[in-house]
């Protein structure tokens, strides 16, 4: 007995094999086509349970047919998967009524999760809300698996109100996420107010947070508006959150539960309409464990936390960011510049200790003190040198870990004096490590892809997509 009816529209046959088998396994009924004409078609005609489409087809986008469809058929859920995997493409599927957004390529047991998912859930009746910004004002770049997650997490949010805590080292962008959370989300008319937490003194925490009236304390000559006041109607950022001294974390959590503040020295409770988003570099758990981060607080705001990738878990959206930076300059006054394949290479391979912002140092340093139009990698290199020479970070303890690869590297060279490559030996290097590591890390955790990527500390979809390329097997329970 079929399980329901599916439409599928993809301009890429292959695909549509793939989907039509998956699918058709589980005993669902699938119709499917290269093109949205018949897609709108078949849902005039009243056909299908669940539509699955793309977004990119030869007569129509996907995205547009959306709209259509939730109007002439609001309970029908619609899945849309793209190779254009940008976080417009997300938040355009999510706003126009999309159930889901899934990144091509996508993982097939995790769609067939969301196709069931689908079907079973109670069909939700709201339409999108319009259309998102233009492309050229992304605040986040980057296409990488690790990056889809963070896209496909952040378009689910803008519709809501919901409280968020961005996680992430120094450097990664946090901002940016807030920022796209704003831009892209219901409060998007209303004020994005910024406050970091590090950079305010302790005793005037409070007071920039709630603000005060006059004559509260000594200098406070007349009444001061904080940051919960100006952001109104809006989103407020709290940075570096784990920075907030104890006294100020009470007074917050208290607006957290409460909905509304007291100015220092007022007596009238203001309604605190705001959007909360938080970030840190921190690891707050621990925090809250040595008792320097109240543990209500911290479940107050971790109602959703957003992991942000260091750039080194996602290195293949270098060359990106280093052509909006390079625009960016340009737009600016700069001369057009361009970085040769062999930077672009050493740029992916480097570890980036400060993230995005030391790229965008260096490709602005790059722009303001080189007069050639195509920068090599010799320049890069030399800017880079510093930080290159720094040792690099092995695992916690004595650095047993590091002494052993440098014992066969060097039983390597001695063995090799006379008969080195001419050239390739660091890729060679990182290629013959990378698979036994995967390998006996897999195997060390049972075959738990999902723990062995927090052991590697990777992102989940970078550990599947590598152990796609390197031909590994996966034995689940078997050590």
């Amino acid at each position: 007995m079929s399980k329901g009816t599916i439409l599928v529209a993809d301009d890429d046959r292959a695909i549509r094999t793939v989907l039509s088998q998956a699918l058709g396994r589980e005993d669902y009924l699938v119709r499917a086509t290269g093109n949205a004409a018949t897609l709108w078609q078949w849902v005039q005609e009243g056909e299908g349970d669940l539509v699955i489409t793309d977004v990119v087809m030869p007569d129509e986008s996907g995205l547009d047919l959306i709209p259509r469809i939730k109007r002439l058929r609001p309970r029908l859920r619609i899945l849309v998967m793209s190779a254009q995997n940008t976080l417009l493409t997300a938040v355009k599927a999510t706003e126009r009524g999309a159930f889901e957004y899934l990144p091509k390529p996508f993982d097939l047991r995790e769609l067939l999760q969301v196709v069931e998912r689908a079907l079973s859930d109670s069909p939700d009746q709201a339409d999108g809300q319009g259309a998102a910004a233009e492309e050229e004002q992304l605040p986040l770049i980057g296409r990488s698996p690790a990056m889809q997650d963070v896209y496909r997490v952040l378009a689910r949010l803008m519709t809501t109100d919901l409280t968020t805590i961005v996680h992430g080292e120094s450097g990664t962008g946090k901002e940016l996420v807030a920022r796209a959370l704003h831009d892209y989300g219901k409060r998007r008319h209303g004020p994005f107010v910024a406050l970091n937490m590090a950079a305010i003194p302790r005793e005037l925490i409070e007071s920039e947070l709630f603000g005060h009236e006059r004559g509260a304390f000594t200098g406070a000559g007349q009444r001061y508006a904080g940051r919960f006041e100006q952001a109104a109607g809006g989103t407020l950022f709290l940075d570096e959150i784990g920075d907030m001294p104890l006294e100020a974390q009470t007074r917050l959590l208290r607006v957290l539960q409460e909905g509304e503040f007291t100015t220092v020295g007022g007596r009238a409770p203001i309604r605190a309409d705001v959007r909360i988003v938080a970030a840190t570099h921190r690891d707050l758990r621990q925090m809250v464990r040595s008792g320097q981060f109240r543990e209500d607080l911290y479940y107050r705001l971790s109602v959703v936390p957003v992991r942000l990738p260091p750039l080194r878990e996602r290195a293949e959206d270098v060359p990106e960011l280093v052509r909006h930076f390079l625009n960016e300059i340009q737009r600016e006054g700069l001369p057009s510049k361009q970085l040769d394949s062999a930077a672009l290479d050493y740029l992916k391979r480097y570890r980036w200790p400060g993230n995005v912002r030391e790229l965008e140092n260096l490709v602005r340093r790059l722009g303001a003190l080189y007069s050639q139009e195509i920068i090599g990698v010799d320049i890069v290199r030399a800017e880079l040198s510093e930080a290159t020479e720094e040792p690099r970070e092995t695992a916690a303890g004595d650095g047993s870990l590091g002494q052993t690869v440098e014992r066969l590297l060097t039983e390597y060279f001695e063995t090799h004096a006379g008969s080195l490559p001419a050239r390739g030996l660091y890729d060679r290097v990182l290629r013959e490590v990378e698979k036994p590591l995967l390998e006996l890390t897999l195997a060390a955790t049972q075959g738990n892809q999902l723990k062995a990527a927090d052991v590697l500390g990777l992102n989940r979809n970078t550990l599947r997509k590598k152990i796609r390329e390197l031909g590994i097997e996966v034995v689940r329970g078997v050590k």
